[in-house]
């Protein structure tokens, strides 16, 4: 397999410009000084100290949906997908479709999400909910009223029930999905009849106000797989009289095509980073499978595996060099159970890894990783340029005293124009 580095500088020089000085915007939008000072008891510099910088967790959030968790019925199967999900990932989004997730009206599925949410929580994964409103099948259980009168209540309600239970659990919620073409998938579904009398505006922004009544502290999205005009008149629509009700826009990508060129992923980012909040990819797709009759795909193949991680290694790189963005998720982990029946995991239907994983792998916890070893000089500093996130900081000095420090170095929000971020950090240590 090409490696990512080397494979990006060929990719650059020939194909697209946008990819050229990806690293360089890295650098600038990813990375900030981080100091260690260390000191004695009584606050005198300690010069010589062997200071180990070890990061835990990137701020960014590189995520998948982890629908299969919990469902594979061989224990092998199950370990390996969760084994290398933790071991590759921060940021898992839950499965919250009405229609699966309360099919008996009253009786919701609470506790599957719960043990997914305990199990990320465990695991030092960050969760999101997906989707509280979404005018689809998967998203209109059948008992649901036809009568907007009823069907507006009993949405809002739901939407305060899942965001209210999970409070403190899951903070973060993909609270309508696919408004900007809301009756693509049936017109005939009960949420449509309701968007037809109340207006889409009001759809949407009902639907928001009862996530935030919920919990004022969430993190809410708006969601859509259209990157044109008519997303942003949905995301218009949510900020009425300036006041903006979401905080963070989220973008789908499925590429089942082929990738985008790393142009277009810059002119995405552009055009919805004027809104001047946070851009989520929210459902990223490539596959290793030739495309089969009657809209599914056929099996991983080893060369179309290739491509899948040389194409992912691309795609990762444009997102993460742009400054608007803050999250990453992947549409499935593995190619069991996966959307469309498409082998568009990072692991095959067995959970063995498929070159996309080992090529990330290197991009997310090597290329993109801090870790260092420095000497304090004579003012007891010593300072790396370090990728946003945590920490675990060591330092032992000449005399064998030790000190250890776990240390947060968020990015900031909105992103510095000019200078660079900058993390002071002071160890005391004591005599030995």
């Amino acid at each position: 397999m090409i490696a990512p580095v080397l494979f990006l500088a060929f990719w650059a020089a020939g194909q697209d410009e946008a990819l050229a000085g990806s690293a360089e915007r890295i650098r600038a939008h990813r990375t900030g000084d981080l100091v260690v000072t260390v000191v004695d008891a009584q606050g005198a510099p300690i010069a010589g100290a062997a200071v180990s910088v070890g990061q835990t967790r990137h701020d960014f959030l590189f995520g998948c949906n982890i629908f299969a968790l919990g469902t594979f019925g061989e224990p092998a199967r199950e370990e390996a997908y969760r084994a290398r999900f933790k071991e590759l990932l921060n940021f898992a989004t839950l499965p919250f479709y009405w229609a699966n997730y309360e099919s008996a009206r009253g009786e919701p599925q609470y506790e599957r999400t719960a043990a997914m949410a305990a199990w990320c929580a465990a695991n030092g994964i960050a969760v999101k909910g997906h989707p509280l409103v979404w005018n689809h099948p998967a998203g209109v259980p059948a008992w649901l009223p036809a009568a907007p009168e009823e069907s507006h209540p009993l949405l809002t309600a739901r939407v305060e029930a899942c965001v209210s239970r999970f409070r403190g659990v899951v903070d973060m919620w993909d609270v309508v999905n696919e408004a900007a073409d809301p009756y693509r998938f049936d017109e005939k579904l009960q949420i449509a009849d309701l968007m037809k009398t109340i207006g889409v505006e009001k759809y949407l922004l009902d639907s928001f106000a009862a996530a935030r009544k919920a919990n004022p502290k969430a993190r809410l999205l708006i969601n859509d797989y259209r990157i044109d005009d008519a997303y942003a008149r949905v995301i218009d629509m949510l900020a009425p009289g300036g006041a903006r009700v979401y905080d963070c826009i989220g973008i789908q990508s499925h590429m089942h095509g082929g990738v985008w060129p790393a142009s277009r992923v810059w002119n995405v980012c552009d055009r919805f980073a004027r809104f001047g909040v946070p851009l989520h990819f929210t459902e990223t797709t490539l596959v290793s499978g030739p495309h089969a009759q009657g809209g599914r795909w056929g099996p991983t193949e080893p060369a179309l595996e290739e491509r899948q991680a040389r194409d992912t290694v691309m795609f990762y790189t444009a997102v993460f060099s742009h400054p608007a963005t803050t999250a990453l998720t992947w549409w499935d982990f593995s190619d069991a159970r996966a959307w469309q029946g498409a082998a568009a995991g990072f692991l095959r239907k067995d959970c063995s890894p498929k070159p996309v994983y080992d090529a990330l792998k290197k991009l997310i916890k090597g290329e993109w990783w801090t870790a260092a070893a420095l000497s304090t000089d004579a003012a007891g500093k010593a300072a790396a340029s370090a990728f946003f996130g945590s920490y675990a900081i060591a330092v032992r000095t000449p005399a064998g005293a030790e000190a250890k420090a776990a240390v947060e170095f968020p990015r900031p929000w909105p992103p510095p124009a000019i200078e660079r971020a900058r993390k002071e950090v002071t160890i005391v240590v004591p005599a030995p």
